[in-house]
């Protein structure tokens, strides 16, 4: 049997102490195959930014195992590899794009979607040689693709917010990453704005084929880029249904407004509406059981 390419197996995440701490994540499990396209989606605070930063090693599980293409996640240099493979496989390029852009200001649009060749192996090792010649013509088709042609020497306070996204996602694919972590990079923007580079996120993704894991609010973007579309419990969360999107690619607006694409969207709304009132219903019990007179409107 084939292991999948990132895997979550019973991850349990409490920001904070045992006793007072915040229960992010409970006892979660979640499989991705390479070159899947997976979408997290559920009611606000229920830990889909918390499995992003989990997968990409920002932060540690308080129980279970993050395991990343053969090794556990955050220890390969402190912990030794997770299993008696690990030490043969590669280390894995990730790359990330995140609601803001964040690009450094002093920098050039070209040089800020560079800096991945500069600090992550194995391109860090040319980057002088390279930088004026293969670097840059990777980066100028790169941003051609995303319609940033001739933008390479602008500054960041240049451009718009939607020209910046476009150059945020250039930056996460300009190594080649093997895994690409999304997390609501389009959540900021205009809706015109957004479905352009809903269009443009697919046309990466269906050329360079990187494994993604896209956090977002917005079904009907969960619906059009992804493979699959996991939902999620409202806080604690755990993973409560994976759902395949049916609709082949490319997917283009027009048909993301079609009776089938509305039904699926529909159906999300509906799983994720139910998960908010479960989720209503175990705070209020818990409460009730906390601070019984409270929770009745009697003086403690």
């Amino acid at each position: 049997m084939n292991k999948a390419f990132i895997q979550l197996s019973d991850v349990t995440l409490r920001y904070g102490s045992a006793s007072a701490g915040t229960l992010a994540l409970d006892h979660t499990s979640l499989g991705i195959d390479k070159g899947d396209f997976v979408a997290l989606v559920g009611p606000s605070g229920c830990g889909k930014s918390t499995i992003l930063k989990l997968v990409a090693g920002l932060l540690k599980p308080s129980s279970g195992a993050v395991i990343a293409a053969g090794r556990e996640v955050g220890s390969v240099a402190s912990r030794g590899p997770a299993n008696s493979n690990a030490s043969d496989a590669p280390r894995l390029r990730v790359g990330l794009a995140f609601q803001n852009p964040t690009m450094l200001p002093w920098l050039t649009i070209r040089d800020n979607v560079m800096i991945p060749l500069k600090i992550v192996d194995p391109f860090r090792q040319d980057y002088r040689r390279k930088r004026h010649g293969e670097y840059t013509d990777r980066v100028e088709a790169l941003l051609t693709q995303v319609g940033l042609r001739g933008f390479g020497d602008k500054r960041p306070w240049q451009l718009s917010g939607g020209m910046l996204q476009r150059a945020s996602l250039c930056r996460a694919l300009v190594h080649e990453p093997e895994l690409l972590l999304l997390d609501e990079p389009f959540g900021a923007l205009d809706q015109f704005t957004r479905e352009e580079l809903w269009d443009i996120m697919q046309s990466l993704w269906m050329s360079q084929k990187p494994t993604v894991l896209l956090v977002t609010h917005d079904l009907r973007e969960s619906a059009y880029l992804a493979n699959r579309i996991c939902v999620m419990s409202a806080r604690p969360g755990r993973i409560l249904e994976v759902r395949d999107v049916p609709f082949e690619r490319p997917r283009t607006l027009e048909s993301s407004y079609g009776a089938d694409f509305a039904a699926l969207v529909q159906q999300l709304r509906m799983r994720i509406a139910q998960a908010r009132r479960d989720g209503d219903a175990v705070d209020l019990a818990h409460a009730e059981t906390t601070h019984p007179s409270h929770s009745k409107g009697v003086p403690a």
